[in-house]
C-alpha cells in the first residue's frame, strides 16, 4: 500500500508542478490565435500595417521576461525553496495574465502584462525540473521528468482548440480574446493550489540543515512508511549534500576549464541553446500565420488544432514506449534529425508559396501568373 501511495504522490507532485509548463505552453499557443482575431486588433486600435510589429512584440517581450526570470531562479530556489519559488512564480504569472486580459485599449498595458507573465514563467520552468527530479523516485524519474514536455504539448494543443472555439462561438466580440487569454488563469491557479498541497524538496530542506523536515518530506512522497529503503535513500541524500559541501570548499573557477569539465559544460549549454535555435517554438507561436500562408486561410485555426494533437500523440508515444526502453541518446539524435528535416520542408514550402504583405497566401494564380 505504501509503495502504491508513494508512486501516486510522486506522480501527483510532478503533475502539480508541471502545471507551470502547461501555463507556459497555453500562453504560447493562445497568443498565436489571439493575435489573428479581428476583435483584438479593433480593441487595441492598431492598423493592419502595424500588425506584424505587434505580433513580434507580443511574442518577444514575454520571452525577454522569461529570460530575466531565469536569473531570479537560483536566489529564490536557494533561499525560499523549490516549492515556495513555484508558488511565487504562479502569483507573478497570474498578475501578468490579469493585465493582459484588461481591455485598457492600450498596447502598453498588454505588453506590461506579457513581461510580468514572462518573469513568472521563466522562473517556474527552471524550478519545475529541479523540484521534480529531487522528489521523484529513481525508478520513474525519467518518466516524471518527461511530464514537463507532455504538459507543454498538451497546453499548446488545448490553447489552439480554445482559440478555434472562441473564434467560432464569439465572433468579433471583445470577450472573444479575453476568454482565450483569461483561461491562462486556470493552470496558474492549479499550480498555486497544487504546490500548497505538497511538501518542500527533501534535498533542499536537508541542505538547509532541516533534517527532521527533510525526513518527513521524503517519507510523505514515498508513501508514509518508514522502511530500510527509505532510510538508505535519506542517507544517500545527506551524503550527497556533505560531499557537495566538501567539494565547494576547495572549488575554483579554474576547475571549470579542465578538459573534462569543459566538455560537460559545452554539452549542457549547446544542447539547450541549439534546441531553441532550431526555431521549433516559432511553429507554436506562429502556427496560425504559417497555415494561412500555405493556403489554409479560413480554416487555419482548425488545422492548428490538429497540429497540436499530433504533438501530444508524439510526446505520449515517446514517453510510454521509448523513454525507458531505448535510452536518451539515440532518440535524441533521431528526434533532432527528424526535426531538422521537417523544418527544411517547411522552409521550402514557405519559399515556394510566398505570402503577401497582408499575410494571405500568395499562390501564382493570386499573383496574377497563369
Amino acid at each position: 500500500m505504501g509503495r502504491k501511495l508513494g508512486l501516486f504522490r510522486a506522480t501527483y507532485l510532478a503533475s502539480a508542478s508541471c502545471m507551470g509548463s502547461f501555463a507556459f505552453a497555453f500562453d504560447t499557443g493562445v497568443i498565436s490565435g489571439v493575435l489573428t482575431l479581428p476583435s483584438f486588433q479593433r480593441d487595441f486600435r492598431y492598423s493592419t500595417s502595424q500588425k506584424t510589429t505587434v505580433n513580434s512584440n507580443a511574442v518577444s517581450i514575454l520571452q525577454a521576461g522569461a529570460f530575466f526570470g531565469c536569473f531570479f531562479t537560483m536566489p529564490i530556489a536557494s533561499k525560499l525553496g523549490r516549492r515556495a519559488g513555484l508558488i511565487l512564480s504562479s502569483l507573478v504569472f497570474t498578475v501578468g495574465t490579469i493585465l493582459q486580459v484588461i481591455n485598457a485599449h492600450t498596447l502598453g498595458t498588454f505588453y506590461a502584462g506579457r513581461v510580468i507573465a514572462g518573469l513568472g514563467i521563466g522562473a517556474a520552468t527552471t524550478l519545475i525540473p529541479m523540484y521534480a527530479a529531487e522528489m521523484a523516485p529513481k525508478e520513474i524519474r525519467g518518466r516524471l521528468g518527461a511530464c514537463f514536455q507532455l504538459f507543454f504539448a498538451t497546453g499548446v494543443m488545448v490553447a489552439y482548440w480554445v482559440t478555434y472555439a472562441v473564434s467560432k462561438d464569439q465572433p468579433d466580440a471583445t470577450k472573444q480574446w479575453q476568454i482565450a487569454l483569461g483561461l491562462q488563469l486556470l493552470p496558474s491557479t492549479l499550480l498555486l493550489l497544487g504546490m500548497c498541497t505538497v511538501k518542500e524538496s527533501a534535498r533542499w530542506l536537508a541542505a538547509k540543515g532541516k533534517k527532521d523536515k527533510a525526513w518527513e518530506s521524503l517519507k510523505w512522497v514515498r508513501g508514509g512508511e518508514e522502511t530500510e529503503e527509505l532510510q538508505k535513500e535519506f542517507d544517500e541524500i545527506i551524503a550527497g549534500i556533505e560531499e557537495e559541501a566538501r567539494v565547494k570548499e576547495s572549488f575554483t573557477i579554474r576547475e571549470l576549464l579542465l578538459p573534462v569539465n569543459r566538455y560537460r559544460i559545452f554539452i549542457a549549454f549547446t544542447i539547450q541553446l541549439c534546441a531553441q535555435l532550431t526555431g521549433n517554438t516559432s511553429l507554436a507561436y506562429y502556427a496560425n500565420q504559417i497555415f494561412e500562408a500555405v493556403g489554409a486561410e479560413g480554416e487555419a485555426k482548425l488545422v492548428t488544432g490538429f497540429f497540436g494533437v499530433v504533438k501530444v500523440v508524439g510526446v505520449s508515444i515517446f514517453q510510454l514506449f521509448v523513454l525507458d526502453r531505448v535510452g536518451r541518446r539515440v532518440p535524441f539524435m533521431v528526434g533532432a534529425f527528424a526535426m531538422g528535416s521537417f523544418m527544411l520542408i517547411i522552409a521550402c514550402v514557405l519559399a515556394t508559396h510566398p505570402t503577401q504583405s497582408g499575410g494571405s497566401n500568395s499562390s501564382p494564380t493570386k499573383r496574377g501568373s497563369p
